[in-house]
C-alpha cells in the first residue's frame, strides 16, 4: 500500500494541523485548499449575474460551466447537462420527485427502502398525497444486507422507480448497485441512487452503474456546501417535468430542475475538487489528468481507508461488550470506513461526550437513517456511536480513539 504523503495532506487541508481529529467525515469533510481558492477567485474576480452580454458575465458563466463539467467528470457523466446542481442531496431528490411525478399516474408505484438515509425515502413517500403507491424494500430480520430477490418480488408493471443507497451511512456496507439497476431495468422501472456515503471513498461511475439518477453532496467530498444530481439526459428532458419558472420549457435541461439558479461561486468551487484529486494523484506517483487522475486518487484512498477500518474494527470486534452495527470486515470491496457500534452499559451519547474533550470528533445519533436505526431495537435508545474516516485520517488518529475507548472500559470495570 502506498503511504499517504502527510506533508501534501497538511498543505491541502490546513485545518488538520490545528490539533483537532476529524472522525465525523460522513457528516461533512474538510475542504481542500484548491476549492477555497476557486471560490475566492470567483467572488473577488467576477461576482456577477449570469446571462448578460458584457464580458464579466460571459466569463462568470464560463466558470460556472466549468464547475458543472467538473461534477460531470467526478461522476463520469456523458455530458455536463446531465448534472443538476443544488444546495443538498435532500433538496435535489425532492426536486426530482416533484419533476418525475408530473409524468406518472395515480396508482403508479415507487419502491423505497427501510434502511437508507431519509433523503432518498421522504421525497418519494410524500408522493402518496398524489396517488403514488409506496412499497418498502426491507432488510431480512437480523441482517444488514438486503436481498435482491425481495426487491424483485415487490416490482410489477406499475413500478416506476426504485430508490436505494450506494453505501449505508450506518452500516458502511456497499450495495451492488449495478446488479440492482439491472434488475430494476428488467422490470421496466428507473433507479435513483443516493451516493452520499459512497462518494468520498470511491470513484463514482454512473455509466458503469447504469444509474438513471444519482445524487451526492460535494461537501462530503472535500468540496463546498453544494450537491449534484446526475440524470440521464433523455430522462431529464422527456421524463422529468419543470419545477422552475413556468416559462422554462421541458427541453431546458438542467435549468428546469434548478429553481432560482445554482450557487455560482460554489459551483465554480467544485472545479477545485478536481484540482485536488489531480494534485493528489501526481503527488502519489500517478501522472494523469482528468478522469484517470480521479480514478487513481480514489484507488489510493480505498487502500488507505481499508487499513484504517481494519485497525478500528479489529479492536471493536475483539471486545465482548461491543456490537459493531453492520459489516464487521474491513474489505474495501464490501464497506467504506464509516463504522457504527454500541457499547454495553453505556449510551451512545455517554461514550461520545466522554471522547469530546480529547479533541477527537466522533458522533452519536441516527444520522437521518432513522427508520433503520429504530428497526435495530438498540439498548439504551435509538442511537449508535459512529466514527467515519476518510483518506486524510491516519492510523495514529485511530489508535488515539482506541486508547480513549479502552480507557472508558477500564473506568466502567
Amino acid at each position: 500500500m502506498a503511504a499517504i504523503e502527510q506533508d501534501f495532506i497538511h498543505e491541502n487541508f490546513p485545518s488538520l494541523t490545528k490539533g483537532a481529529v476529524f472522525l465525523d467525515n460522513a457528516g461533512g469533510s474538510q475542504v481542500a485548499r484548491p476549492v477555497a481558492e476557486r471560490i475566492t477567485e470567483y467572488l473577488l474576480g467576477r461576482n456577477v449575474q449570469l446571462g448578460a452580454s458584457y464580458g464579466a458575465s460571459v466569463e462568470a458563466g464560463e466558470q460556472v460551466a466549468q464547475g458543472r463539467a467538473a461534477l460531470a467528470l467526478l461522476m463520469n457523466a456523458a455530458r455536463p447537462e446531465e448534472v443538476v446542481m443544488g444546495a443538498t442531496t435532500t433538496q435535489l431528490f425532492d426536486q426530482l420527485a416533484r419533476a418525475l411525478v408530473q409524468h406518472w399516474q395515480p396508482g403508479d408505484e415507487v419502491i423505497v427502502t427501510g434502511f437508507d438515509h431519509e433523503a432518498n425515502i421522504g421525497p418519494w413517500r410524500r408522493l402518496e398525497a398524489q396517488g403514488i403507491v409506496i412499497r418498502e424494500w426491507r432488510l431480512p430480520e437480523g441482517e444488514f444486507e438486503p436481498k435482491l430477490s425481495d426487491l424483485q418480488a415487490l416490482m410489477n408493471d406499475r413500478t416506476r422507480l426504485v430508490a436505494v443507497t450506494h453505501a449505508s451511512n450506518i452500516f458502511g456496507s456497499i450495495l451492488p448497485v449495478r446488479d440492482i439497476a439491472d434488475a430494476v431495468h428488467a422490470a421496466g422501472a428507473l433507479i435513483c441512487v443516493d451516493g452520499v456515503a459512497y462518494a468520498p471513498h470511491r470513484a463514482i461511475d454512473v455509466q458503469a452503474l447504469d444509474a438513471d439518477f444519482y445524487g451526492f453532496s460535494v461537501y462530503k467530498v472535500y468540496g463546498p456546501h453544494h450537491a449534484a444530481l446526475y440524470g440521464k439526459y433523455d430522462l431529464l428532458r422527456h421524463k422529468a417535468g419543470n419545477v422552475n419558472h413556468y416559462f422554462y420549457g421541458e427541453d431546458k435541461v438542467p435549468g428546469k430542475l434548478e429553481p432560482g439558479n445554482a450557487n455560482y461561486e460554489l459551483a465554480y468551487g467544485c472545479l477545485g475538487v478536481i484540482d485536488y484529486l489531480e494534485a493528489f494523484a501526481a503527488a502519489h506517483g500517478a501522472n494523469a489528468k482528468g478522469r484517470p487522475a480521479v480514478e487513481a486518487a480514489f484507488e489510493i484512498f480505498a487502500e488507505h481507508e481499508a487499513a484504517l477500518s481494519a485497525r478500528l474494527l479489529d479492536y471493536l470486534n475483539a471486545r465482548a461488550d461491543v456490537t459493531v452495527i453492520g459489516d464487521t470486515s474491513a474489505d474495501k470491496h464490501r464497506r467504506v470506513p464509516t463504522i457504527s457500534f454500541t457499547i454495553d452499559g453505556l449510551t451512545a451519547e455517554q461514550v461520545v461526550r466522554a471522547i469530546d474533550p480529547s479533541g477527537i470528533g466522533i458522533r452519536h445519533g441516527d444520522f437521518h437513517s432513522k427508520r433503520l436505526v429504530e428497526s435495530l431495537h438498540l439498548p439504551g435508545g435509538n442511537a449508535v456511536i459512529r466514527a467515519s474516516a476518510v483518506h486524510y485520517n491516519t492510523i495514529d488518529e485511530i489508535d488515539r480513539l482506541i486508547t480513549l475507548l479502552e480507557g472508558l472500559r477500564r473506568q466502567a470495570a
